[in-house]
């Protein structure tokens, strides 16, 4: 087997109604290449904080920094290979932890800080994907043509709730794992769900990601930081923003073969 690499972009957009309120992007993301036992992994990670919270969007960018942090740190050790259930749970505990002291330090709640989760950490073997909320993971295999998306948004109880991982007692998380070469792979937050995925048929909408992928499928390996302004320029763009008004963050990777 060939070794390989990732080409990646990213891109946070505020939503025209943050900019209307005068506030700012309540959305973070990441992504990161490193190396584990069995070569290259990449870590992308998104949160959005909620818009309901006083400090939603400190919330997110502790939830991307630290899911970031606990998966390479798991894939630096000799052993760092599977990632069991009770290992996500203990990267929850950890982030939830990270929250409480920050609250407990500004004289804030730890629900001031609520934010969503969705990290994928993809390997030779496969992609464990850990979800807590709305917005999604959206992959596919290679030498297959189907857009599978492994974990579906979760709404709460409620229309235009869902779930955070700050909540009490313990955040409702969703672990999924999908076994094969992943080829591609996408992460977002609500504000692009009703671009990307089929609501009517539970499936991801293929037209979208076969146009955003087409440029990074022409790049060398690294982040694409003009790709990424690009990106970030068609977030902003009226084709997306008279379909949503929300903040939007979207990531996209490909695997790429090579010395």
């Amino acid at each position: 087997m060939m070794p390989y690499h990732w080409s990646w972009i990213g891109a946070c957009s505020i939503g025209t109604s943050h900019l209307r309120a005068g506030v700012g992007c309540d959305d973070a993301g990441a992504c990161v290449e490193t190396h584990g036992p069995r070569g290259s992994v990449l870590i992308a990670v998104v949160s959005d904080g909620a818009g309901s919270a006083a400090h939603g969007s400190i919330g997110a960018r502790i939830v991307v920094q630290n899911f970031c942090r606990r998966a390479s740190a798991h894939f630096a050790r000799p052993d760092g290979r599977t990632i069991s259930d009770e290992l996500v749970r203990e990267w929850l505990d950890d982030i939830r932890d990270r929250i409480g002291d920050r609250a407990e330090r500004v004289g804030a709640s730890r629900r001031d800080f609520a934010a969503t989760l969705v990290g994928c950490v993809v390997d030779s073997d496969g992609a464990t994907i850990v979800h807590v909320g709305d917005g999604a993971c959206v992959l596919r295999l290679a030498g297959v043509g189907v857009w599978e998306v492994p974990s579906w948004p979760t709404q709460g109880e409620y229309a235009a709730t869902t779930f955070f991982v700050t909540d009490d007692p313990e955040p409702r998380i969703t672990v999924r794992r999908v076994s094969g070469r992943i080829e591609e792979v996408a992460l977002l937050t609500d504000g692009v769900e009703r671009l990307a995925l089929d609501f009517a048929s539970s499936t991801a909408f293929a037209p979208f990601f076969e146009s955003m992928f087409r440029a990074l499928r022409k790049s060398s390996p690294g982040r694409q930081r003009r790709l990424s302004a690009d990106l970030r320029a068609f977030l902003d763009g009226s084709a997306v923003t008279e379909r949503t008004d929300d903040d939007k963050t979207l990531i996209l990777a490909r695997l790429a073969e090579g010395p």
